[in-house]
């Protein structure tokens, strides 16, 4: 099995896409939640049931191909920070992180895929691909939940279909998402028309660790609401669909901004990539946001493209947890943000001055 260490030594291969869509689509993520027939759900039940369904639902995904050599590990032996840390690579849930005994994560080698056991419900199931690449997602996690229906006795109901902890994931159990980096739509002033057209249609925005928490960086996940009623393939197809209708928008905005204001993008871009190089001191809500706008300038040609990689990467780095493992102690905010500052100089050395094409 993996060592937590050996996890974060190398960046998760979703946070490495550079493909034609992950200028705008970041990643695509599946996710589906199962239950076992008889078993109490996970926040019903008592403690030692909990860790006896552990044990046995435990090894049956670690013995899975696509689990060869993964990390697994119960969250109760996890420190608060490695807890957090796996929350802010989006491999466990803000829920489970608070979780007590009975609990664990398997994750893949490469991080694309995991299965959080007694979460909310007994399984969930999650795949995460870089750009969009929805249906590719659900490909890997529908072939593991078959796998393991073969071994585990599912919680499934014919008229409700799977049965599962909270009635908003009843019938398929799968929860569908994308992040979006949309700061076109930001800076011209639309982003709240668009969330409030994908709402009209039944899709759920959030900010960038889902239910609950506010947008940063321009960082956007859009996702299906209801499971019930509707097939794994209708619910992938709308919203790829939207979030194809979504990313259009976000063009223009961009091209729009270019056409009417070019001085005042390339003044946000280059303020950022000055801040960023040169400061001492910042706070994670002011970093994401100075990234966002070189990840928009590396899009816009002022930057190598490859330099969307490296904001990608620096957007992981620089999350509160990350900084203290990398530090090997816990941080105050102020040695929080003094480190922040110096990853991101450190990272951005040799990053060329912006050349600003589009002012003529």
């Amino acid at each position: 099995m993996m060592r937590f260490s050996t996890l974060l030594k190398h960046p998760a291969d979703w946070m490495t896409g550079a493909d034609a869509d992950s200028a705008i689509v970041l990643t695509s993520r599946i996710r589906l939640a199962r239950n076992i027939v008889g078993a109490p759900f996970p926040g019903w039940a008592r403690k030692q049931e909990r860790i006896d369904l552990l044990s046995s639902l435990r090894e049956k995904i670690e013995s899975l191909p696509n689990m060869k050599e993964a990390f697994s590990q119960e969250l109760s032996a996890l420190s608060s920070v490695q807890k957090q840390v796996l929350v802010e690579r989006h491999l466990i849930s803000r829920e489970q992180a608070a979780r007590g005994e009975g609990s664990a994560t398997v994750v893949n080698r490469s991080q694309t895929l995991s299965v959080m056991i007694n979460e909310e419900d007994h399984l969930r199931l999650q795949s995460i691909r870089s750009g969009l690449h929805l249906r590719e997602a659900y490909d890997l996690i529908a072939s593991v939940d078959m796998e393991l229906e073969q071994k585990l006795p599912y919680a499934f109901d014919h008229e409700l279909g799977y049965l599962t902890a909270c009635p908003t994931n009843l019938g398929t159990g799968l929860r569908a998402s994308a992040m979006l980096h949309l700061p076109g739509l930001v800076i011209s002033d639309h982003i709240g028309q668009v969330i409030q057209a994908v709402g009209k249609l039944g899709l759920a925005v959030r900010g960038i660790f889902g239910e609950g928490t506010e947008s940063l960086g321009h960082l956007f996940q859009i996702s299906n609401q209801s499971t019930l009623g509707e097939s794994e393939d209708s619910i992938i197809n709308r919203l790829e669909r939207v979030i194809k209708k979504v990313r259009d928008h976000e063009r223009n905005a961009r091209l729009k901004l270019l056409e009417d204001d070019p001085q005042m993008v390339a003044d946000k871009i280059a303020r950022a990539y000055g801040l960023l190089k040169h400061a001492y001191v910042i706070d994670s809500k002011e970093a994401l946001t100075h990234l966002s706008l070189i990840r928009l300038g590396t899009d816009l040609k002022c930057f190598p493209y490859e330099t969307i990689q490296l904001c990608d990467t620096l957007l992981m780095d620089i999350e509160p947890a990350h900084l203290q493992h990398q530090a090997g102690r816990s941080l105050t905010p102020e040695e929080r943000d003094t480190n922040r500052a110096k990853i991101i100089r450190d990272c951005l050395h040799s990053l060329p001055n912006p050349d600003i094409c589009f002012i003529n």
